[in-house]
This record gives structure tokens, C-alpha cells and sequence, in this order.
């Protein structure tokens, strides 16, 4: 009989921080860019030049400490990381490894049986990122672009708290929402912005002694992570059942071939040399500067579901929706502020807004649609001045283009057409062409009715309402 285990994850996730210039120098950090374009002598490490601490990364990473529970660190230092790599253009990595600036921290998640529990946070440090080796296998070469080199990150270090593919999306998505509410990164993990390294182990259920870890690099999707973990989760028990040992080591997975390969054997502290960063001065952050950002803190999404259930009334699968992404949330609020009905507010948000994001695969931080204009439609509509069919038109113009409602609907003839007398005439001449519809209308058939809608919003060219339309049908069949 095969014995139980039980898998033990922790997590290293990546994070590019959401600065305009890069740790420790002025080059961009715009994502995309021809190869090489953002660089400088600092970023591409050449020799006599000099990092200077970008302020912003600093308070960037103390906020995402606060937030997730961590004792913050008064006085820190940079660290050098030596490893010798073509992406790496110092042959080091600016990094923390003494004095990281939060420790401590923990997180509340779901477990699988959707019980509380909390993911201990072993540390947060500020590091800068590698540049990005493009293989071509044409040419049978491989080609470096130093643009990333420099980039801001934080590297956020839990606890081996986690014990299942499930948990683990759980932790990452509520880092994630928590991050982006902070407005620290967007954590697109699609551009590589968010990133993790999975260091997983095995171990007989009930003990209490850890397995070898393995460590699974930049996994960059959601889905990427749950099959690496249950892969690698599986080749681990299939060394132990048959008598094997697990070898510590750094794996990638391969989403193609659903299968994990061995890099190179784990490193430890010592094979990097650490030491202190003589270019960079200390790190010393004051009561006042923490005060001043925990003072700026925004509700994040755990209170803010609270608040719309008790506020605005609309249902729970609308509030989890929309607070998923803080733009969204921040659209809905500022929409309901100019004094649209919120319940109309959410649908718009729940049906146009999605169904167009799903169809243009958007981030909901990339939507361009403003409250004012949103609260411009919904008043358009409320007074007839478009119809359903109309309004969806509208609202796609708006979405794209953020396109004034009223602007856009005059221009494309979509205003309602609110003569009673033309549109009288033609539900006459509709009634006339459609005798068939009149006799089964007459005979209990409701839908009926349907043909000679559709003949009226023809002859109006669209610019009718429909309600009225089918009470003046009614009044003269």
C-alpha cells in the first residue's frame, strides 16, 4: 500500500515595480522598446559609473511591507550578488541579503477547504532586475537586450506555508490585488512583471521533518504554476516510492510538454559571495516616513467588498467582480459619485465591460472609459434618448476611444427619435405588411408582435423605443 504525503511550497515572487526610471539610474523602465534603447552606463555596468537609489522603489516596497504585516527595517544596505551570466551585465546583482527592508510579515488566504489560514512572510528585499537573453534558433545564437537590466523589483519571500496548487494561486492573487491597489506594479505576469519561483518538497503526511526542495524558476502564469506544482509534486513522490532520493536543484517546467527539467544544482548564500555594496549608502528610513506612507494607504479590496454590500446593495458576484481590479472599483465609485444609480453602474460594468474586455483580452487597468461618460449613458438612456440596442453601440465607441456619448450618438444618428406622429405612421405601415403577425397576434401568439417591432425600428432606422413602439402596436392592432 502506498504511503500519504503532503506537499510543502513556498514561494520567491518577483515583482517590477511600477517607477518611470530604474533602481539605481534614469534610463526608462517603459515595457517593450527596441532592443537596448533604455540603457546607460550604469544599467549595462560599465566601469567608473555610479548606482544612485531611485526614492520611489523605496517607498514602493515599504507600502507592499506594511500591507502584507511586515516589521519594516530602519537601517538596510545593498548587497552584491556575483554570478556570471551574459544578461548580467556587472557579473553581480545589486541585491539584499543581510538587511532586507521588511520581514516578518503574513498574508490571509483560503485554504482548499476554504478555511482562513495565514502564509507567513519570511522577507521583502529591493533588488534590481537582469537584462534578457533572445534565443534564435535560426541563427544558432543568442542575443542580450540590456532594457530590462535595472528595472526595480522587490522579491517577496514567504514562508513554506503552502500546501497546494490551490493555496498557492490563493496567496499569489491576493499579492497581486493587494500590489496593484497599492499601485506599486501593474503584476502582469503576461509582460513578465510578476513572476515566481516555486521551491517545493515532499514529506510523509505527519511528519514534521521538510523533504528536498526543489526550486521551479519565473513561472509567468497562473496556469503554468498549478501544472508545475502538480507535476513536479508527482515526479518527487514517484523517486520516493521507488526508493530513490529527491536532489536539491533548480528545475524548469515546460508548459508544452507538461514535464520539469533539471538547470543546475541549487546554489546556497555562499556560492554567490555576498558582500555589501561599497557604491551604495546605507538605507535609513524614518518614523516619519513610514507614518506618511501607511498614512496614504488605500481601502484595499477585502474592506471595500464589505463596504459596497452594506452601501450599495448590489449582488456579491457583482461586488467580487468589480473589485477584482482597483481601476475597475475606482470607475464604479467615481461613476456612482455623479450620481448614476449603481446598480445600472454594475451592469454596464458586469456586461458590456466585460464581455469587450474579454474580446480585446484587456487588463481591466487598461480601460480608457471615464466615469463622466459613463454616467452620461446611463442618464441618456434613463431619458430614452437611446434604446438598448443604441446604447450598446455607444458604449462600445466609448470603451475604445472614450468617445463622448452624446457627441457620438448625435454624429452617428443613434438619438431617439421622439416624434409621436412619424412613429405612429409607421407602426401603421408595419401593421399593414404584416397581416400574418396581426392574425396570430389576435390569436394568443405574443411573440408575434416581434415581426412588426422589427419593421417599425427599420422604417426609424434603429432611432426608436422599442417600449413605446410595442404600445403603440398593441393600441392599434
Amino acid at each position: 500500500m502506498s504511503k500519504e504525503y503532503e506537499t510543502v511550497i513556498g514561494l520567491e515572487v518577483h515583482v517590477e515595480l511600477a517607477t518611470k526610471t530604474k533602481i539605481f539610474c534614469g534610463c526608462s523602465t517603459a515595457f517593450g522598446g527596441e532592443p537596448n534603447s533604455h540603457t546607460c552606463p550604469v544599467c549595462t555596468g560599465m566601469p567608473g559609473s555610479l548606482p544612485v537609489l531611485n526614492k520611489q522603489v523605496l517607498e514602493y516596497a515599504i507600502a507592499v511591507g506594511l500591507a502584507t504585516n511586515c516589521d519594516i527595517t530602519r537601517y538596510g544596505k545593498f548587497d552584491r550578488k556575483n554570478y556570471f551570466y551574459p544578461d548580467n551585465p556587472q557579473n553581480y546583482q545589486i541585491s539584499q541579503l543581510y538587511l532586507p527592508i521588511c520581514r516578518n510579515g503574513r498574508v490571509e488566504i483560503e485554504d482548499e477547504s476554504g478555511e482562513k489560514k495565514f502564509v507567513g512572510i519570511h522577507e521583502i528585499h529591493m533588488e534590481e532586475d537582469a537584462g534578457k537573453l533572445n534565443h534564435d534558433d535560426w541563427d544558432d545564437a543568442s542575443l542580450v537586450d540590456y532594457n530590462r537590466s535595472g528595472v526595480p523589483l522587490i522579491e517577496i519571500v514567504s514562508e513554506p506555508d503552502m500546501r497546494s496548487a490551490k493555496e498557492v494561486i490563493n496567496y499569489l492573487e491576493k499579492l497581486r490585488m493587494i500590489i496593484q491597489y497599492l499601485g506599486a506594479s501593474d503584476c502582469k505576469l503576461q509582460e513578465g512583471s510578476m513572476r515566481a519561483d516555486v521551491n517545493l518538497s515532499v514529506r510523509e503526511k505527519g511528519s514534521q521533518t521538510f523533504g528536498t526542495r526543489t526550486e521551479m524558476k519565473n513561472l509567468n502564469s497562473f496556469t503554468a504554476i498549478t501544472h508545475a506544482i502538480e507535476g513536479e509534486r508527482n515526479r518527487q513522490i514517484d523517486i520516493l516510492e521507488s526508493g530513490g532520493e529527491v536532489i536539491q536543484e533548480t528545475r524548469r517546467w515546460d508548459d508544452v510538454k507538461s514535464e520539469s527539467y533539471a538547470m543546475r544544482s541549487k546554489e546556497d548564500a555562499q556560492d554567490y559571495r555576498y558582500f555589501p555594496d561599497p557604491d551604495l549608502v546605507p538605507v535609513v528610513v524614518s518614523d516619519e516616513m513610514i507614518d506618511r506612507i501607511k498614512s496614504a494607504q488605500p481601502e484595499f479590496r477585502d474592506a471595500k467588498m464589505k463596504r459596497y454590500e452594506s452601501e450599495y446593495g448590489i449582488p456579491a458576484y457583482d461586488i467580487d467582480i468589480i473589485t477584482g481590479s482597483k481601476h475597475m472599483a475606482d470607475l464604479f465609485e467615481e461613476t456612482t459619485a455623479l450620481g448614476a444609480d449603481a446598480k445600472k453602474v454594475s451592469n454596464w460594468l458586469m456586461g458590456e465591460t466585460v464581455r469587450l474586455l474579454k474580446e480585446r483580452s484587456m487588463d481591466p487597468q487598461d480601460i480608457r472609459l471615464s466615469p463622466a461618460h459613463l454616467a452620461k449613458l446611463i442618464k441618456m438612456t434613463e431619458n430614452k434618448e437611446l434604446n438598448n440596442v443604441n446604447a450598446k453601440t455607444v458604449f462600445e465607441a466609448m470603451f475604445d476611444d472614450n468617445a463622448d456619448p452624446e457627441v457620438y450618438a448625435s454624429a452617428h444618428s443613434l438619438i431617439t427619435i421622439n416624434d409621436t406622429g412619424a412613429l405612429e405612421e409607421a407602426v401603421k405601415e408595419a401593421i399593414a405588411k404584416c397581416p400574418k403577425a396581426v392574425e396570430d397576434y389576435r390569436a394568443g401568439k405574443e411573440k408575434a408582435i416581434g415581426a412588426i417591432v422589427g419593421q417599425v425600428m427599420k422604417a426609424m432606422k434603429g432611432q426608436a423605443d422599442p417600449g413605446e413602439i410595442n404600445r403603440l402596436i398593441k393600441e392599434n392592432i
